[in-house]
C-alpha cells in the first residue's frame, strides 16, 4: 500500500488515555485537499527527529481506523518507522501556500453542517469553517487535575515498562499539565443562529501556561491575555475560520458534535496591489 502524504493543520491538547498514556489528535489534508484524522498518535513519546509541526508535510503508512467510523479517521501502522518528515509550508505571500490546501471546501452554514455530520452517507467530521461574525471568546474553569484513574493508569503502564518501581516512575513521568479553564469562541454563521464552541487547539494551551508564566501565576491575566490573541489580533484583525471536528462520543447524539480543533488566520487581503517599479 503507498505511503500517504499529509499537510499537519491540527494538533489538539494532548488528553490521558489509560491505552496509549498521552494522546495527540492530529489532522490535515492531502495533496488533493482533503481531510484526513490521524489517531491515536503518542505525539511527546516519538523521537525528537519524527515530533513533526504544524505546516509540515509529513508522509507515512496509514490504514483505515476500524475503531472509529468516522469517515476520515484513519490509523498510523508504525509511526515509529514509517514517518518521513517533509517540507515546511511557510506563510508567506499572506499565506497563499496553505490557503492552496485549506480553502478547496469551505463552510459557511453551521445547519448544513451539522446536518451533513449526522447523514450516514455524507458523515462529515472534520470542516473548515468561515464564521460569519465572531461575537465573543470567553473561558470557564474546569477540572483543574486530570481524572486520578486515568493519571494512575499512565503511571502503573510507565512503571511496568520502566526499571523504577511506581513510586519512582510517579515522580519522574511528566504528563502534560491540564488546563484548567475551556476557552470557547461565541459566533454566528450563515444561519443565523448563534453558537458557542469550545476549542482544543495545542497552541492556545501552550500560550495559557507561557501567559502564566509571564504574569507571575495570575490566572485573571494570563486568560486575558489568550483572548487578546486570540479574539483581538486573529478573529478580528485576520480573515479567520475555524478548523472544526466532531468527538467520536457525540458525532450521532449530540445536537452540534463539532468542536473546534483549530484556527486558520492569514491576513486580510484590501484588494490593494503595490506597484512595482519597471
Amino acid at each position: 500500500m503507498p505511503l500517504t502524504k499529509i499537510l499537519i493543520a491540527v494538533k489538539t491538547y494532548p488528553t490521558l488515555s489509560e491505552k496509549y498514556d498521552e494522546l495527540v489528535c492530529t489532522a490535515g489534508f492531502r495533496e488533493d485537499g482533503s481531510w484526513i484524522r490521524i489517531y491515536p498518535v503518542p505525539f511527546r513519546k516519538l523521537d525528537y527527529s519524527n515530533r513533526y509541526q504544524k505546516w509540515q508535510w509529513i508522509t507515512l503508512d496509514v490504514t483505515r481506523n476500524t475503531k472509529d467510523f468516522r469517515k476520515e479517521s484513519f490509523r498510523p501502522t508504525n509511526i515509529e518507522e514509517d514517518i518521513e518528515m517533509g517540507e515546511f509550508v511557510d506563510s508567506k505571500k499572506n499565506w497563499v501556500k496553505r490557503k492552496q490546501y485549506v480553502l478547496q471546501h469551505v463552510y459557511h452554514n453551521m445547519s448544513e453542517l451539522i446536518e451533513e455530520a449526522k447523514n450516514p452517507e455524507i458523515g462529515t467530521s472534520l470542516a473548515v469553517f468561515k464564521p460569519k461574525e465572531v461575537l465573543d471568546f470567553v473561558w470557564e474553569p474546569c477540572e483543574r487535575e486530570w481524572d486520578k484513574k486515568k493519571l494512575d493508569a499512565v503511571i502503573a503502564n510507565q512503571a511496568q515498562h520502566s526499571l523504577f518501581d511506581e513510586e519512582t516512575t510517579r515522580g519522574m513521568f511528566k504528563v502534560a499539565k491540564k488546563v484548567p479553564y475551556e476557552f470557547s469562541y461565541i459566533f454566528t454563521s450563515e444561519d443565523d443562529k448563534e453558537r458557542k464552541l469550545m476549542i482544543e487547539d495545542w497552541e492556545l494551551g501552550m500560550l495559557y501556561w507561557n501567559c502564566l508564566e509571564k504574569a507571575d501565576g495570575d490566572e485573571d491575566i494570563a486568560c486575558q491575555k489568550v483572548r487578546e490573541k486570540y479574539f483581538d489580533e486573529m478573529a478580528k484583525k485576520r480573515d479567520f475560520y475555524f478548523f472544526l471536528g466532531t468527538t467520536k462520543r457525540f458525532h450521532n447524539v449530540a445536537p452540534n458534535p463539532f468542536i473546534i480543533i483549530g484556527t486558520f488566520w492569514p491576513p486580510k487581503e484590501d484588494g490593494t496591489q503595490l506597484t512595482l517599479p519597471l
